[in-house]
C-alpha cells in the first residue's frame, strides 16, 4: 500500500557513498556521469560536466547525518534522480540548503526541478556552516518524475582563490500530498 509518509527519494541524506570519505578532510570529488556509468552516489545521477563533492560532518558543516553534497561548480555541477510517481498526484519536495563552513561567503542559489515546476532557493552564506530548509509542491505528469538540482553560481574560498565552493544540499525528501 502506498503511504504518504514514505520518502520517495533514495539516499536523500547522501549517507551512502564512497568509503574514502571518512579519511578525507577535503571531501570526495564524485565524477560526472559521462566518465562513470555507475554512479558512486547510490540513487543519484551526477548529470553535470563537472564533479560534485561529497562532504562529511567530521570536516564540514552538514545539515543532518554524516554527509551531504556540495554543488561547487555552478550550472556545471548537478545531480538528479528519477522517482516513481502517480500522474496528476501532488507531491512536496523538501531539502536543506546551506554552506559547508569552508570559508566561502557570498550569495548562493540552488535550482530544483520536479516535473514542470522549478524552485530557486537563494542562500546568503557567511561561510559559518548555516543552513535552512526549503520546499515546493509539484504535480506529477507521468509515472516517473525527474528531480534535478544545480547551483546557479559558485565562489572561491576567501583564503584560497582557486578552490571552488558552492551550496550544500542534504535531507532531500519527496512525500505524497493528500488529495
Amino acid at each position: 500500500m502506498f503511504s504518504p509518509h514514505i520518502n520517495l527519494v533514495k539516499n536523500g541524506g547522501f549517507e551512502e557513498g564512497p568509503q574514502a570519505l571518512t579519511n578525507s578532510s577535503n571531501g570526495v570529488l564524485l565524477p560526472p556521469r559521462q566518465q562513470d556509468i555507475t554512479s558512486p552516489l547510490p540513487g543519484w545521477i551526477i548529470e553535470s560536466i563537472k564533479a560534485v563533492k561529497l562532504i562529511d560532518s567530521k570536516h564540514f558543516a552538514v545539515p543532518s547525518g554524516a554527509s551531504a553534497i556540495e554543488l561547487m561548480a555552478g550550472r556545471e555541477s548537478a545531480v538528479a534522480q528519477i522517482i516513481r510517481t502517480i500522474p496528476n498526484k501532488r507531491y512536496k519536495l523538501t531539502f536543506a540548503i546551506g554552506d559547508a563552513k569552508n570559508f566561502c561567503p557570498g550569495d548562493m542559489m540552488v535550482e530544483a526541478f520536479a516535473a514542470k515546476d522549478t524552485l530557486k532557493a537563494p542562500f546568503k552564506s557567511e561561510g559559518k556552516g548555516k543552513w535552512k530548509m526549503v520546499s515546493m509542491e509539484f504535480k506529477a505528469t507521468s509515472k516517473r518524475t525527474r528531480l534535478s538540482f544545480y547551483s546557479s553560481f559558485y565562489h572561491t574560498r576567501v583564503d584560497d582563490t582557486v578552490s571552488l565552493c558552492g551550496p550544500v544540499i542534504d535531507q532531500v525528501t519527496v512525500l505524497s500530498m493528500r488529495s
